[in-house]
């Protein structure tokens, strides 16, 4: 007999491959090949722990909106944003470009992803400026790419532990840092925390560096209006928001002046997410996670367990 989820999954599985492909297209003209070369297993080891993490799409989504949100408290990385991005016209499509980067660097071949990697890098050397303080900032300064890595790194750990109803094994969640570095470090970042331990101290060592500011507070603005193409546009973005809200560290709540009320919403959210979460792994089966594996020669199904 089948579980309540397993049910859950059946019925809703569809229109939620739908919301997901019309919010987040797979991109055809990117050029990356994911099915090819064999036995090309990219830039991470398949059977470690960032395959597995990366590959759950509530914690993702939700862990992202959760680094954006901590993101706009550093005002130097805030700045690059305000001065050189499209946010406010197309922050869908920052979005966009931001899930198709750690998609690529996570799954696709070595020399693709190395490639992506590259773009990047230069698009960054030609980012600099001052922030709102009067303070120089350059994109590709070593210290702003390790605050960004790190608030992605721990908000997508956090979503997989939230949102994935897999329980991690002792050690996973140092192994996920120590491996997710490479891409920070690649990218030029200095001084990349390996560990659960040492996140947490650089947090402690950055958090006089922070502030919540009127451009954060804009920022914060234009993300919780932004329309995805999807139907129920409204009650989709606000879910995974709040959701995303639920994964912000205890230190960040009183600097981003989080309300009862917005805490509140962030708890009731995780808990609706946590329930419908299966229904998007069994929707997205076979998704740029799965195909790595079979290029990789690994059944789709490891990345469900850990061995």
């Amino acid at each position: 007999m089948r579980s309540p989820l397993q049910l859950l999954s059946r019925t809703v599985g569809e229109p939620i491959r739908h919301w997901v492909l019309n919010a987040f297209p797979r991109d055809r003209a990117s050029g990356i090949d994911y099915d090819q070369p064999l036995g090309d297993p990219g830039l991470f080891d398949p059977t470690g722990a960032t395959w597995r993490i990366h590959a759950d799409f509530p914690g993702m989504l939700a862990g992202g909106l959760a680094a954006l949100t901590l993101q706009t408290l550093h005002p130097r990385a805030l700045a690059a944003v305000w001065d050189h991005s499209s946010f406010r016209h197309d922050l869908l499509g920052r979005l966009r470009r931001t899930t198709a980067f750690v998609g690529g660097t996570t799954y696709a071949p070595q020399a693709q992803a190395k490639a992506m990697i590259e773009r990047v890098r230069q698009i960054h050397a030609r980012i600099a400026g001052f922030d709102q303080y009067g303070q120089p900032y350059r994109a590709d300064d070593p210290d702003l790419l390790t605050w960004v890595h790190v608030t992605e790194a721990c908000s997508f750990l956090q979503g997989y532990r939230r949102y994935s109803h897999i329980r991690l094994p002792p050690g996973a969640a140092d192994q996920y840092y120590d491996e997710v570095r490479r891409i920070a470090e690649a990218l030029g970042a200095r001084g990349v925390p390996a560990s659960e331990q040492a996140v947490a101290a650089y947090f402690q060592r950055i958090l006089p560096e922070l502030a919540f500011t009127e451009r954060s507070r804009e920022v914060l603005e234009l993300l919780s209006q932004v329309r995805l193409p999807v139907p129920a546009a409204g009650l989709s973005r606000d879910l995974f928001l709040h959701a995303g809200a639920a994964l912000l560290p205890a230190w960040a709540l009183p600097l981003l002046q989080r309300t009862p009320w917005q805490q509140r919403q962030a708890r009731l959210a995780a808990h609706a997410l946590w329930s419908i979460a299966p229904a998007f792994r069994s929707a997205l089966r076979d998704g740029i996670a799965s195909r790595a594996c079979e290029r990789a020669g690994l059944q789709p199904s490891a990345l469900t367990r850990w061995d």
